[in-house]
């Protein structure tokens, strides 16, 4: 069994090292800071820590402005707020002029749990990777996530990060490379592919071990943790070499990673039977993380399924 950890704790301590290596980073709270780690910073470094209070769109609105003023900015609240709410801001004041601003989002996707639909962001993707001049990274687990911050920290460019609320499965190394735009084999297989992004990378590796014990089936697994821009080699790599792709994603189905997965091998002319495993075109509900996983069939048992009909199809 897998050792659990939240990514939200990776990027706080992530942050607080960033701060003691650079004095140009700076981090900017709407009245989450506790809940999105960021509250470690500020105590270190107060004199570089902001809590506009419950007021994203100047959250956003100072984020630029101290990007401008040659800063590497740090914005963090809840995902529906950081690319709901503040969405307008988002677009104009730094996807538009291309500033160097991180807008790390916690508490995204169905396993906000009992917060309900109207805190269950589960378009943010959507939202963010058809902005133009903006990139989309969702670690798979907690080393992932720090790693990611430092990754981040390193290109002058806006980011959206999307981090979730629970705890997840560790199933990567402290040691191993993160490389934004670029997808990792966890796993090799012959007979299909399962590409996971944020926490269903774990569920693709689960699939991946009962296909094999159950089916006989040998998945090859890939970990999509830049989702834009979206690793278009390894895409097609893996649809020439298992002949079959299964997406997974704790994201509505439409207009997600699988999205961009299926228009990469459409343009590339490389088609092959694929599946996606996502939320319907729905609004959440209230339950519990594990319960709505299973409801909304974001689990390894949907997978599985999943690469049956894609290998029915092949």
């Amino acid at each position: 069994m897998w050792e659990m950890a939240k990514q939200r704790d990776a990027y706080g301590e992530a942050l607080v090292e960033l701060g003691r290596e650079k004095d140009d980073i700076v981090v900017v709270g709407a009245d989450l800071c506790g809940s999105c780690r960021v509250k470690e910073f500020g105590s270190e470094f107060p004199e570089r820590m902001f809590n506009v209070g419950i007021a994203e769109q100047n959250m956003t609105g100072v984020s630029a402005g101290l990007a401008l003023s040659g800063k590497t900015v740090f914005s963090s609240t809840f995902a529906v707020f950081a690319t709901g709410r503040a969405y307008d801001q988002v677009r104009q004041s730094i996807a538009y002029p291309e500033l160097n601003v991180k807008i790390v989002s916690t508490h995204a996707g169905i396993t906000v749990g009992g917060d309900g639909a109207s805190h269950q962001m589960l378009e943010d993707i959507a939202l963010m990777r058809v902005l133009p001049n903006m990139n989309v990274v969702a670690p798979a687990d907690y080393h992932e996530s720090r790693k990611a911050t430092f990754a981040i920290a390193e290109k002058e460019r806006p980011f959206y990060m999307r981090l979730g609320r629970s705890s997840v499965p560790i199933i990567t190394e402290e040691d191993d490379p993160f490389d934004v735009g670029k997808a990792t084999v966890l796993k090799e297989g012959e007979d299909v592919t399962l590409i996971g992004t944020g926490i269903m990378v774990s569920e693709c590796l689960k699939a991946a071990e009962k296909l094999d014990k159950q089916h006989g089936v040998d998945a090859k697994v890939l970990n999509m943790s830049t989702i834009k821009p979206l690793d278009e080699d390894s895409i097609v790599k893996s649809a020439r070499d298992t002949g079959g792709i299964v997406t997974a994603e704790e994201h509505v189905v439409s207009q997600g990673m699988g999205s961009g997965i299926s228009q990469v091998l459409a343009e590339s002319n490389y088609h092959v039977p694929m599946k996606r495993v996502g939320i319907p075109n729905v609004f959440g509900e209230s339950g519990e993380s594990d319960e709505l996983m299973e409801k909304y069939g974001l689990t390894a048992e949907h997978i599985v399924e999943s690469a049956h009909d894609v290998l029915e199809r092949r």
